[in-house]
């Protein structure tokens, strides 16, 4: 059972960063071509809920929300919060 549950949850983030480095190239050719854009809040939603790896390697492969201090400092700092949670549970199970 706990191997099932780890199998779940690694597809699970593998989905949600590949969402999150998606919706970043979307978001951007969206940009270039003057059309509806996806909220910034939707992006950092994204990166929350585990994608932030992938929303990360958007921002820098698609140069997309660069320019922005708080995605430039915020993604990092998502990323840094949730590999301590990962270090922590792994120590308290």
């Amino acid at each position: 059972m706990n191997d099932l549950l780890q199998n779940i949850f690694l597809i699970y983030l593998l989905a949600i960063n590949l969402a999150g480095f998606f919706t970043m190239f979307a978001d951007k050719r969206r940009a270039r071509k003057n059309r509806w854009r996806i909220k910034e809040r939707t992006l950092f939603l994204l990166a929350l809920a585990g994608g932030c790896p992938g929303c990360l390697a958007g921002m820098y492969v698609f140069r997309h929300k660069t320019k922005h201090w708080y995605f430039v400092l915020g993604m990092p700092v998502i990323l840094v919060l949730q590999i301590a949670l990962a270090v922590w549970l792994s120590f308290r199970f």
